[in-house]
């Protein structure tokens, strides 16, 4: 007997009986909640960065240029931006390769949580990656009035390495689609 939960099916019949070698494989996999753990201690870390941030932009906002306060929210938005990817890791990593959250029902369900795998986690972090490279490169861009003075925080080199990084990025995230893209559609036909 299963009852269809929103996208997943569950099943009331007892768990199959394992041997003692795949109980060990699967069992493996409990190995990564450290990790997982440990990403909740980074995404503190990056609470406590943004604070600081945030605090040093209220507090000196008067004394602040606008293009020191863009520079200002800028970082804001990139702690903003790798939390967003930590939890997006965190929570979709968690229910693809260790084990179920059970939220079927929650109000705060995250609407992407309910058809994640790892292909579709692939190309959700490959989109916030480029959303991170993104604001980093917008922050170089707005410097870049700088370039060949004392203040300059880089160079033209360091400009065009940062722009053929992000162009990497982009290129590899079109890839990675492409890819998953072709493993659907070949399933599909696999399927009929």
């Amino acid at each position: 007997m299963s009852v269809e939960s929103g996208s997943r099916i569950e099943s009331h019949a007892p768990p199959p009986r394992l041997g003692m070698l795949p109980m060990i494989i699967f069992g493996s996999r409990w190995l990564q909640l450290p990790l997982y753990l440990g990403l909740i201690v980074a995404q503190c870390v990056y609470i406590a960065l943004f604070l600081k941030e945030l605090w040093h932009l209220s507090w000196h906002a008067l004394d602040l240029t606008e293009q020191q306060i863009m520079m200002s929210v800028l970082a804001l938005i990139d702690v903003v931006m790798i939390s967003n990817l930590l939890v997006m890791v965190i929570v979709g990593g968690y229910e693809t390769f260790v084990s179920r959250l059970e939220l079927q029902g929650h109000p705060d369900e995250p609407e992407w949580l309910g058809h994640v795998n790892a292909s579709v986690l692939k190309i959700k972090l490959a989109m916030a990656i480029i959303g991170i490279s993104s604001i980093a490169l917008l922050r170089t861009f707005i410097e870049a009035g700088n370039l060949g003075s004392n203040r300059a925080g880089f160079t033209e080199t360091g400009v065009m390495w940062q722009v053929l990084i992000h162009l990497t990025f982009v290129v590899s995230a079109i890839g990675i689609a492409f890819v998953d893209k072709l493993g659907d559609s070949g399933t599909r036909r696999h399927a009929e």
